[in-house]
């Protein structure tokens, strides 16, 4: 996927857009009062499990992407 950026195109590495809708989601769900608190306690968690064994969001949504 690329964004109009001016009058460049940017190139969104695989598997962001899955990344940032889980977020979205997990922000509407919990409707936290700090979003950017939230947001780094999500990717932390996510960086956990990733070191742990667990699914990798960021390559398995680079895998629905294509």
């Amino acid at each position: 996927m690329s964004v109009p950026f001016s009058t460049n195109n940017v190139r969104v590495p695989a598997g962001f857009q899955n990344l940032l809708e889980g977020l979205a989601r997990e922000v509407l769900r919990e409707q936290p009062a700090d979003v950017v608190a939230f947001a780094a306690q999500h990717f932390q968690r996510l960086l956990e499990q990733r070191e742990a064994g667990a699914v990798d969001p960021v390559a398995w949504g680079a895998l629905l992407e294509n």
